[in-house]
């Protein structure tokens, strides 16, 4: 039984905030204290290692629930089912929904079941729940709904990743400038002429790894201290998802059978454009080869990092046509891979 994607969404705010919005932020270390280099000088050595020079932030009136649904409404109408035969909304996320201005995450309801509100979908068998898993949450999703699937329990799955990270972001903490907002969405099931899911592989390292991604207060003395923001140690972070994840990769790769010159594109979490790049050529170490050309699609230089949005805003943007030097073929082969807080890494084979 072939068990596919047959549908993608995804939604990107409107609103573009560009590198220079920044420069005028009080960054602060997390003692409090000021740094000796000017912003400028900040904010060029963050687009050198990350890539980003812009992201996108959603409008106050969206919630990440809402985006979420118009993700979902693009993937339903690209795959060409009927809303009403969906039999699992699996909504990856990490914060819930978050109003600006308020220091509260909103999970009551779960975001799932409001994204089944919003699209009126009245079958109660459809069932509908929100899965935390940090970044790699989507990923996470696919691989849950495959398994729904396989088992004859659904037929068909709505799997969805979104967030807005610019509302829970220290503008105190120069990582603040990483993160954005977003949502993919993407409809599985099995299908003779989908794609296939070949292998997958997941990983939970939660001993002295757990909190190098947290909930914590402002870098500010002057903040609120009852507010609390997503901050993140980024050295270890690097260290631990270039050392992890592309054996998470390999194992993956190694299950599939399929061999490592045959992968078309590779479809990485969208966290950092140097770390991206040393996992890729980590993997491909493995294997003794080097990294081919154009394998790895990248939305992050004016996307940022939406989180669990990444992968499926950067397969629906392929799908599209709006990464002209990357497209695909049927038949060809990706791989789907993320890391993210914890800490959790996973990895998909799919041939498309």
């Amino acid at each position: 039984m072939k068990i596919g994607i047959t549908g993608t969404g995804s939604y990107i705010p409107s609103v573009v905030t560009d590198n220079d919005d920044f420069l005028n932020h009080e960054f602060l270390g997390v003692d409090g204290s000021s740094f000796e280099q000017e912003n400028t000088v900040i904010i060029e050595k963050f687009q050198a290692i990350t890539g980003i020079a812009s992201r996108r932030y959603a409008k106050p009136e969206l919630k990440t629930s809402d985006i979420g649904f118009l993700a979902a409404e693009e993937a339903i109408s690209n795959a060409g089912i009927d809303k009403e035969e969906l039999d699992y909304i699996i909504f990856a996320h990490n914060f819930g929904d978050l109003t600006p201005g308020k220091i509260q995450g909103d999970t009551l309801p779960s975001l799932a079941s409001r994204v089944k509100h919003l699209l009126r979908i009245k079958n109660p068998k459809c069932v509908a729940y929100d899965l935390i898993f940090g970044c790699p949450g989507w990923i996470e999703g696919v691989i849950q709904a495959k398994a729904f699937i396989q088992s004859g329990l659904a037929k068909k799955c709505l799997v969805i990743g979104g967030e807005t990270l610019s509302r829970v972001i220290d503008r105190h903490d120069r990582d603040s400038m990483i993160f954005s907002d977003g949502a993919g969405a993407t409809i599985l099931e099995a299908n003779p002429s989908s794609g296939e899911i070949l292998a997958h592989a997941s990983a939970t390292y939660a001993n002295d790894e757990a909190y190098y991604l947290y909930f914590d207060k402002t870098n500010s003395s002057k903040g609120c201290t009852n507010t609390r923001y997503i901050k993140m140690q980024g050295r270890k972070i690097y260290e631990f998802a270039c050392i992890n994840v592309p054996k998470a990769m390999a194992e993956c790769l190694d299950e599939s059978g399929v061999n490592i010159d045959d992968v078309k594109k590779i479809f990485i979490h969208q966290a950092n454009e140097k770390m991206d790049e040393a996992i890729i050529k980590r993997f491909y170490k493995i294997y003794g080869k080097k990294v081919p050309d154009h394998i790895m699609p990248m939305s992050i230089h004016k996307l940022g990092n939406s989180s669990v949005a990444t992968v499926p805003t950067l397969l629906n943007l392929v799908e599209k046509g709006e990464l002209p030097e990357h497209k695909l073929e049927k038949g060809d082969v990706i791989m789907f891979a993320s890391v993210g807080a914890g800490m959790n890494i996973n990895a998909v084979v799919y041939r498309y």
